[in-house]
């Protein structure tokens, strides 16, 4: 079956929704899409969307640019860490009417690369792994100016090298979805197959 045809029906959808007893969460580089395609997927089935980085921000009261400056990398990750395993673990905030834990959360580009959260999203959550070209990355993450991780050099470089270091990393996830420069909906359709595949 060609994974880009493939259009879900509301019904299937439905469907594919009760089927899910867990978080689904987003791993993959900075830029490629985790948030936008999280909203809109969230929408889809009918639960509750998290950006794993602006709980964090508000939990810390500070942006994340400001947390890497003042305390440094190895801090974030590890507040990062109990954010995400905190998200997962409310089973009530998810607040679905159907009473599941059914919740998307897109997390930062470095999370699944730090081996406690990467244990913990495998073994508690439904993971997709989101990919993309670099060009694409480097398209995308040119339209903000919050990517700490970003500012040491040329973009392209830095982002082509975190992409090949944390190319093992991310391959560990069950679920591999690559998202084009096209629009979202052709990424959303192949996240929707792959999760019905997978279950």
């Amino acid at each position: 079956m060609d994974v880009q045809q493939t259009r879900f029906s509301a019904q299937e959808i439905a469907a594919l929704a009760r089927r899910i007893d867990r978080p689904i969460v987003l791993v993959g580089m900075m830029g490629v899409g985790k948030s936008s395609v999280g909203k809109r997927l969230a929408s889809l089935l009918d639960c509750p969307f998290v950006d794993a980085d602006d709980e964090i921000e508000r939990s810390a009261q500070m942006t994340i640019p400001e947390i890497f400056d003042t305390f440094g990398e190895a801090y974030f990750r590890d507040g990062e860490r109990r954010v995400i395993a905190r998200l997962m673990a409310e089973r009530d905030a998810a607040g679905n009417r159907d009473g599941s834990n059914r919740i998307v959360i897109a997390t930062g580009g470095g999370a699944f690369c730090n081996p406690q959260t990467r244990a913990l999203i495998l073994e508690k959550a439904i993971t997709v792994w989101l990919d993309s070209d670099v060009d694409t990355l480097v398209e995308r993450t040119a339209r903000k100016d919050n990517r700490p991780l970003l500012r040491s050099g040329s973009p392209r470089e830095i982002l082509g090298r975190l992409r090949d270091e944390r190319a093992s990393d991310y391959a560990l996830a069950p679920i591999h979805v690559l998202s084009s420069s096209g629009p979202h909906v052709q990424t959303i359709n192949k996240v929707l197959q792959e999760i019905s595949r997978w279950l």
